[in-house]
């Protein structure tokens, strides 16, 4: 199966001296769900800020290894021009724009794509709130008054609404209700499965993950220390004890 995404030998440096990455390897098929695992501080988050750019924000640089984006090396791109290809990162904490409508939010998302925005569909919004009913009832309302789960909601909608061709969602269901979480994972499955698009989902929810994505990779200490088929880390009990913190049941 063809690559969207090969990140090959990865190592990332913060400061001069902090190594949060050391030889991580991953690859997300062309139309494929590959979830991200790991304990607080394993390195999920700079992997995806990486991939998408932003490392530069916060004094980190790929130190070494390579960033293949459909067979073009990206790993020195700005965040600009990755987000122009396609490649939409929705980061952890929910930033929405609080005093903008949803909609005006929704509409914000067309600027990454730079001379691509005003060709794509400005006024139609049908696919987000297809996918996110709760959004559309919501629709004239701020940002800032919706609850946590319709903000995540907004947040992946608002990479949508730019048509995405790599979706990257870093911590999907942190501080939600179990229901809004799984509500959340079944949607980013479905978006999956209807437009065959890429999707890079950090989660330290083992089981949650696990059972929408199809492939996973667990971090620990800033390297892979086990990666397979969904099904066949969910039946390695011993997953969650060795390498999320014991805090996690696989069952």
């Amino acid at each position: 199966m063809t690559a969207a995404l090969e990140i090959s030998g990865l190592s990332v440096l913060y400061g001069q001296a902090i190594e949060a990455l050391d030889g991580v390897s991953i690859t997300v098929p062309e139309g494929g769900f590959v979830a991200l695992l790991g304990a607080n501080g394993a390195g999920k988050s700079t992997t995806l800020k990486a991939i998408s750019g932003l490392l530069r924000f916060e004094n980190g640089r790929v130190a070494r290894g390579t960033i293949t984006y459909r067979g073009d090396d990206v790993a020195a791109m700005p965040s600009y021009q990755l987000a122009r290809r396609g490649i939409l990162h929705v980061r952890e904490g929910r930033f929405v724009f609080p005093t903008m409508t949803v909609e005006e939010n929704l509409e914000a998302a067309l600027f990454a794509r730079g001379s691509r925005g005003p060709a794509l569909r400005r006024r139609d919004y049908d696919e987000v709130f297809h996918y996110f009913p709760a959004l559309k009832a919501r629709a004239k309302s701020q940002a800032g008054y919706l609850s946590g789960g319709e903000q995540q909601m907004l947040a992946i909608g608002r990479a949508l609404f730019a048509q995405p061709e790599l979706l990257m969602v870093d911590e999907a269901s942190l501080g939600l209700a179990p229901k809004i979480a799984a509500d959340i994972f079944s949607i980013l499955h479905a978006i999956n499965r209807d437009r065959r698009l890429s999707i890079l989902v950090v989660e330290q929810n083992v089981t949650l993950a696990l059972r929408h994505a199809s492939h996973g990779y667990v971090l620990e200490n800033g390297r892979v220390a086990a990666d397979g088929p969904s099904q066949k880390l969910l039946d390695r009990d011993t997953l969650s004890r060795r390498y999320l913190g014991g805090g996690a049941d696989v069952h």
